[in-house]
């Protein structure tokens, strides 16, 4: 379980739904990025990155996250749109789809460098599937996303600073917290 603690919590629901509840919120999360390798298809979470052009023009991409101790983590190839986008500037957001929440977060990445953090997440997506090793501050492996492009691959965190919560399910509602 994660430290990550909402300094503030707003109820953003006009219809009457009661607060969602940080502690549902992140149970829910952490259940779903804990899956059985191979999970993808209809019944997975589905994760997109929204960085922001250096000219201002907003760019979104899917992107395989892993949620690990209150922060997500993902990859980028350094020629990739999102990488250059984020050198630029690292405010992002990353929206996940989930059969009970639409989960939007709202931060910045940051390149992991630290070899025992970066052996911690290859471990995790080891578990889920895809097996990279670390080499010199960043991921190698034989394959990854079609628009990664050719390692090394960084690795960013991304630790919410905001966080959006719309209910999908009974009781539904909205709220927002900060961190």
């Amino acid at each position: 379980m994660t430290n990550l603690e909402p300094v503030t919590e707003k109820n953003l629901d006009g219809y009457g739904a009661p607060l969602i509840e940080w502690s549902r919120v992140l149970k829910h999360l952490e259940e779903s990025f804990t899956q059985e390798p191979g999970s993808g298809g209809p019944n997975r979470h589905t994760c997109w990155l929204a960085t922001v052009h250096p000219d201002g023009k907003p760019h979104v991409m899917p992107l395989g996250a892993l949620w690990i101790d209150g922060a997500f983590y993902f990859t980028a190839g350094p020629g990739t749109r999102k990488a250059k986008n984020l050198a630029q500037n690292p405010n992002c957001a990353i929206t996940v789809a989930t059969h009970d929440f639409d989960l939007v977060f709202e931060g910045k990445a940051v390149i992991v460098r630290d070899e025992a953090r970066l052996q911690r997440i290859a471990d995790e997506y080891t578990g889920a599937g895809w097996s990279p090793t670390v080499r010199d501050g960043a991921f190698y492996a034989e394959f990854s996303a079609p628009s990664a492009g050719p390692p090394p691959w960084d690795v960013y965190e991304m630790v919410p600073t905001t966080v959006f919560a719309l209910g999908t399910a009974e009781p539904f509602g909205a709220t927002r917290w900060r961190f």
